[in-house]
């Protein structure tokens, strides 16, 4: 009895080394949703990528009202579970898995509203340039997609 519990403690401690310091690092960064950025896109998310490691969170912030944030499903990561904001609140992305993430503000995707997320190595690089996005989303997503960082 005495040996099981010294196993589990030193288990417990191990597990603990290496967890705590990774939660410890983790970082939070915002991105707003804007009816304009300061490049004067309009309904535009400010920045639009963002580079993340993984256990960072990502809050996107309803600086300007009628916004959501929401996964762009046909190309969301398997296993991921996907965002779904409400409009004018805040909503926060945690970064469990390497790999891009796009997301959109819903009725303004049309219109260019995308966010691109990288979380460490982008494992997905090949399929979201695959993607067809429409409107104005296209034109934005592939200026983000330049900056990935390999």
């Amino acid at each position: 009895m005495k040996l099981s519990r010294q196993i589990l403690f030193a288990s417990s401690i191990t597990l603990a080394a290496i967890v705590v310091p990774h939660l410890a690092t983790a970082a939070e960064h915002i991105v707003e949703m804007r009816n304009r950025d300061d490049a004067k896109n309009s309904m535009a998310f400010q920045p639009g990528f963002v580079k993340v490691e993984v256990g960072d969170t990502v809050k996107f912030v309803p600086t300007d009202k009628s916004h959501n944030t929401e996964s762009v499903l046909e190309v969301w990561p398997e296993g991921v579970p996907p965002v779904e904001g409400a409009f004018s609140k805040e909503v926060v992305f945690t970064a469990e898995k390497e790999g891009l993430y796009v997301l959109k503000c819903a009725p303004h995707y049309g219109m260019g509203m995308v966010v691109l997320v990288q979380v460490g190595k982008p494992v997905n690089l090949d399929k979201i340039k695959e993607y067809k996005a429409t409107g104005l989303a296209k034109k934005r997503l592939d200026g983000e997609i330049a900056k990935v960082v390999q």
